[in-house]
């Protein structure tokens, strides 16, 4: 039988329906946390400690390919390596990080970057599904949260959490709850004061509360599970 911590521990607030954090003028973001700090003293807690989340514009139609692109790169890489392999990546493809631009490009100058051969694999599908139609950028934005990460998982690399990440940065969404984030989990157990770190599934059902501010929620865990000092 799973986990689930005592019935003391879950959180109980039921929040209003609202928009995310990205692209919303700061009055609506600050009434948003200020909403979650009304049903639970945790997040109060966090938000006292932590401030509001950084106010953020969504990554624009035209920058959607290049955010993508990135993300791939990115992967499972410190943050000084990867980011001398994307500089190199975008260099190679002349500043201009575009499903054409990749596609025009060999394979072996992709590789020369400092690319794996299954992170060139997946730049070039990704390339080739924008390119054909297939992953329609464009339209992601009128997309449900759902039909835009079933839309980006049929690229060769791309999976749930790399979806999740879209949809709360480049899409501002607010609902999103990665529970497959290690940061999330630690941070929920840690701010919550839970015994166990919550597996996915759990996590799921914790959630549930803070529907539909569930972003800003994941933002405060990361938060929480970053605080070095909050033990002390």
């Amino acid at each position: 039988m799973p986990w689930l911590p005592d019935a003391s521990l879950r959180p109980t607030p039921t929040v209003a329906r609202g928009w995310h954090h990205r692209g919303v003028p700061s009055p609506t973001l600050a009434a948003a946390v200020a909403e979650l700090a009304a049903t639970d003293p945790v997040i109060a807690g966090l938000v006292e400690r932590h401030g509001p989340p950084p106010a953020r514009r969504r990554v624009p139609v035209g920058h959607r390919f290049d955010y993508l692109a990135r993300s791939i790169v990115y992967q499972q890489l410190a943050g000084a390596a990867a980011s001398s392999i994307h500089g190199r990546f975008v260099e190679a493809l002349d500043g201009e990080v575009t499903a054409g631009r990749v596609l025009a490009t060999p394979v072996e100058v992709l590789r020369g970057c400092g690319l794996s051969g299954a992170k060139t694999a997946s730049l070039v599908d990704l390339a080739d599904k924008v390119a054909s139609g297939d992953v329609a950028l464009e339209r992601m934005g009128r997309m449900t949260d759902e039909d835009v990460v079933a839309h980006l998982t049929v690229v060769r690399g791309i999976g749930p959490w790399t979806a999740q990440m879209f949809l709360m940065t480049a899409l501002g969404r607010l609902d999103v709850w990665p529970t497959g984030d290690y940061g999330v989990r630690a941070g929920f157990a840690r701010a919550w004061g839970l015994e166990e770190l919550p597996n996915p599934q759990d996590l799921h059902g914790l959630g549930d509360p803070y529907r539909p501010y569930r972003s800003l929620v994941a933002w405060y865990c990361w938060r929480a599970a970053d605080d070095r000092t909050a033990d002390g």
